[in-house]
């Protein structure tokens, strides 16, 4: 029985360092790779003028930018907009057809949100990430604790 726990412990020993190290090097790269962008949230952000870094500032950082598209969009999400509107004069007024139709060009307001949406996304994999990293950690300080533990019951049996 002793035996047993002795190369249990040795093998949740060593997946625990494993996966501690994945996880730090998780958060690290993270951090790198969100770093080198050079983001500092706006001043109206729920965290107002520091560098993007962490989790909150990721959060802050999405929030804001989907904020500050339904303000351009007039409170529109992508979905919510048409996707063809009718072509203006200078006047504001629909140009028509020959048919007496109004001409309809793309809305070009709905590229706002495809941009908004790519940023929200990667913002919001960055919080994945970290999340991700921090449960591998966890994980990991778990298997270390129970490779000591049945370290010392393999010294007791």
């Amino acid at each position: 029985m002793g035996k047993k726990f002795l190369v249990s412990s040795f093998l949740a020993i060593i997946v625990g360092i494993l996966l501690v190290g994945g996880g730090v090097w998780g958060m690290a790269f993270t951090y790198t790779n969100v770093a080198r962008e050079n983001i500092t949230t706006p001043d109206d952000a729920s965290i107002p003028s520091v560098p993007v870094r962490g989790p909150f500032t990721l959060k802050a950082q999405a929030d804001v930018i989907r904020e500050h598209t339904l303000k351009m969009t007039d409170g529109k999400t992508f979905a919510e907009m048409p996707r063809q509107i009718s072509k203006l004069d200078v006047e504001g007024k629909p140009i028509l057809d020959e048919n007496g139709k109004p001409t309809m060009i793309a809305n070009t307001a709905r590229d706002i949100w495809i941009t908004a949406t790519t940023l929200i996304t990667a913002l919001n994999l960055g919080i994945f990430a970290y999340a991700f990293s921090a449960i591998v950690l966890l994980l990991g300080l778990f298997f270390v604790w129970t490779g000591v533990i049945f370290y010392a019951l393999s010294r007791k049996y």
